[in-house]
């Protein structure tokens, strides 16, 4: 009797696998599913997939566009050499992504006046913005602001804090 029960068991599984096959074919070219299939349909023509498979880039945690923070030496608004790629690399994606826009939130650490980090912050953001720009994205993309020294990653007051604190986060819209 077990052998039975395992058999029709075993068969129903085969019957499942076997009747998707024919759904993830007619899924690829289906607009309320491509979703769930855009790994497998990367070369379909369909505009929602090509964005879903563009979105997924941005969250790869494999790719340079991961990162989202651009770090700075203490007083310094540049963008440093070491962070120039992941800033050229975003510019790259927004320039062949029209649809998508980001904030850029400069920040600073806890030293010096709220009104200096206020500066500094939006003098780090306009930096990356400029990079951004130069490198292909359209103004309308952009939006740079400033946090100073509000909206710390790290909450220590030493040097391995504050330089997690000087930074400019580049905030995807959703």
């Amino acid at each position: 009797m077990k052998k039975i029960i395992i058999s029709v068991v075993l068969l129903n599984l085969l019957a499942a696998c076997a009747s998707n096959k024919p759904q993830d074919t007619a899924a690829t070219t289906a607009p309320a599913t491509t979703a769930a299939t855009a790994p497998k349909s990367e070369a379909s023509t369909n505009g929602a997939t090509t964005t879903q498979t563009m979105v997924d880039e941005l969250n790869d945690s494999k790719s340079i566009l991961a990162g989202r923070s651009v770090y700075y030496p203490f007083d310094v608004a540049a963008v440093q050499d070491a962070d120039k790629p992941l800033v050229q690399a975003h510019a790259k994606y927004l320039n062949g992504h029209a649809n998508r826009t980001v904030t850029l939130e400069g920040n600073c650490d806890e030293r010096g006046s709220n009104e200096y980090n206020l500066g500094l912050g939006q003098r780090r953001a306009d930096g990356v913005q400029k990079m951004l720009e130069l490198g292909g994205a359209k103004a309308g993309q952009l939006k740079s602001v400033s946090f100073g020294e509000e909206k710390p990653k790290a909450s220590g007051h030493d040097e391995a804090s504050w330089s997690q604190n000087r930074r400019t986060d580049l905030n995807y819209a959703k």
